[in-house]
């Protein structure tokens, strides 16, 4: 998600938060398992995150998907994904994969002229397939260890490596050095929850099914998030069933 913009002391702020945690992610657990030591930490952040989703995001997202109709928010779903662009392509590059990187920036040109700016998938309709990268892909694949889980406030299930991803692609976003200051702010704060709630709404049902069969939701969160996050590193495909909060992977229309 994109992380609001309050002027260059804001960017420098992130950046030092960056920083200090990219001194952490270098460590990681064993192959498999989840390094999780601030549990008690993480599960009362992920009792206030459901807590602000019971209130707020799912009513707001329930009636998102009722009401505004499907070919809308496909356009929707099309030009949020058509604007984060920039940030695969400079992904793609960073790990070395120019033909995806190829893809990335045929899809953009293709969809920009063809598809009104972004508003349909022209590119996927004949064929050329989209794909998501972040940096904290790319820090995987540099072989940067995952470090800590972690459970971010409103944002979700993550880890020390893809936190420092997040911070890294906020920098890489050229929207905030595109637009002025004071229109920065408004157009950060639609484009994020256009994202929460377009995401939101299409995993109502995997997450209301997930939390129906869980034991403990939270260890189940957990271990579906690293099985996600490792399957979008190794470029494959999410194992069924594994839709659950987070920023990327394969999501109910």
């Amino acid at each position: 998600m994109g992380i609001p913009s309050f002027g260059s002391l804001s960017r420098a702020a992130v950046l030092a938060v960056g920083l200090a945690l990219a001194g952490c992610a270098s460590t990681g657990a064993p192959s498999g398992s989840v390094s999780d030591p601030a549990e008690g930490v993480n599960r009362a952040v992920f009792g206030f995150n459901r807590a602000v989703d019971t209130v707020v995001i799912r009513p707001v997202s329930l009636a998102y998907r009722e009401v505004v109709p499907s070919p809308v928010r496909d356009r929707v779903r099309d030009f949020l994904s058509h604007i984060r662009s920039p940030v695969t392509l400079a992904n793609d590059l960073l790990q070395g994969n120019l033909n995806r990187a190829g893809n990335t920036l045929t899809r953009f040109w293709v969809n920009t002229i063809a598809g009104i700016g972004g508003l349909v998938d022209v590119a996927g309709a004949v064929g050329i397939e989209k794909h998501d990268e972040d940096f904290g892909q790319t820090l995987a694949i540099w072989g940067v260890g995952e470090g800590s889980y972690v459970m971010l406030p409103l944002l979700g299930p993550s880890t020390v490596r893809d936190t420092v991803g997040m911070v890294v692609d906020f920098f890489l976003d050229p929207a905030g050095y595109i637009l002025r200051a004071e229109y920065e702010r408004v157009v950060s704060y639609a484009r994020t929850g256009l994202e929460v709630v377009d995401t939101r709404s299409r995993m109502i049902q995997a997450t209301d099914d997930l939390e129906r069969n869980s034991v403990d939701y939270y260890a189940a969160v957990r271990s579906l998030y690293k099985q996600r996050r490792d399957a979008l590193i190794r470029n494959g495909q999410v194992p069924a069933g594994s839709d659950i909060p987070g920023r990327t992977g394969q999501l109910d229309n």
